[in-house]
């Protein structure tokens, strides 16, 4: 294993295997067959073919749009199709901010390939010893990923509120981090990715933070979604990323991003500018 596989991890999806989903005759996401087989049963909402699955013409307001869309989601969720429910609304869109066809519930969004966004916080800590990050551990009862390490604060990014405002929310929320001092943290980088799963097509853009903690500050949860959380060094984190499956899949990204900037991968590492390269990678919208 090696951080060129934690990347690659993240980046697996074969588009071609998906029927691309359109609005007004407009791209916005792929769907897997199957998933496409279960929104052919809703043909008031629905139009499904081999190649495409289209929401339904007559539908041209953004509320009945949602609406409709996200009748048909409940009733999936309620069979047991759509493995979890948030709460939380994502716009239908081709970029962060722009124009938004409607909105859709966020466990809905790796189903449908829509684009869809979150935020990471990396928490700092520099030491006698060197630089250090606080790492959690996500609860057993998460629908996705239970278990698993994560950033010291992460989360989704639902449509009424703006980013900065979502990071201090959650910074709260699972940190228990005060907002004069959440506030400090630093928006440093977008990181893009397409992942493929039984569920369907991830694709985000996560807006990466930075946030330099007090020595003495302890994080807490708050909302149930954390077990615990440990500061590590750069060594141990950067161990657990490249050896191990331990991290939560796109937080390893995150953690090669630091690592990068940090000069812990160095020009010195044999995979440098590939890592660099393969990070970075400008994925575009729509691939035919």
């Amino acid at each position: 294993m090696s951080y060129l596989d934690r990347i690659a991890a993240c980046n697996n999806a074969k588009l071609g295997q998906f029927p691309t989903f359109k609005v007004a005759g407009q791209p916005y996401g792929y769907v897997l067959p199957s998933f496409a087989e279960c929104l052919a049963c809703f043909p008031h909402v629905f139009s499904v073919t081999h190649n495409d699955v289209w929401l339904d013409n007559k539908l041209v307001h953004y509320k009945e749009r949602t609406e409709a869309v996200m009748e048909v989601m409940c009733q999936l969720y309620n069979d047991k199709i759509l493995d979890s429910w948030v709460g939380e609304n994502y716009p239908i869109t081709h970029n962060f901010g722009s124009h938004a066809e409607f909105e859709v519930e966020r466990a809905a969004t790796s189903y449908l390939g829509i684009k869809n966004f979150g935020l990471h916080v990396n928490g700092l800590v520099k030491t006698a010893d060197g630089i250090k990050v606080w790492v959690g551990t996500r609860t057993l009862t998460k629908p996705l990923w239970p278990g698993k390490l994560d950033q010291m604060v992460a989360g989704g990014q639902p449509v009424g509120i703006s980013v900065r405002q979502n990071m201090l929310k959650e910074a709260a929320e699972e940190a228990a981090i005060p907002a004069e001092l959440a506030q400090t943290a630093q928006h440093v980088r977008n990181i893009d990715y397409q992942q493929q799963s039984e569920r369907g097509l991830d694709r985000s853009t996560i807006f990466v933070f930075d946030l330099w903690l007090p020595e003495d500050f302890q994080p807490v949860n708050t909302d149930g979604e954390v077990t615990q959380f440990e500061l590590m060094t750069l060594e141990q984190m950067a161990d657990l990323t490249a050896q191990t499956t331990d991290f939560k899949d796109n937080c390893n990204l995150v953690n090669i991003d630091l690592l990068l900037r940090l000069g812990y991968i160095n020009a010195q590492h044999p995979d440098y500018d590939k890592i660099h390269q393969n990070l970075n990678s400008r994925i575009p919208p729509y691939a035919h």
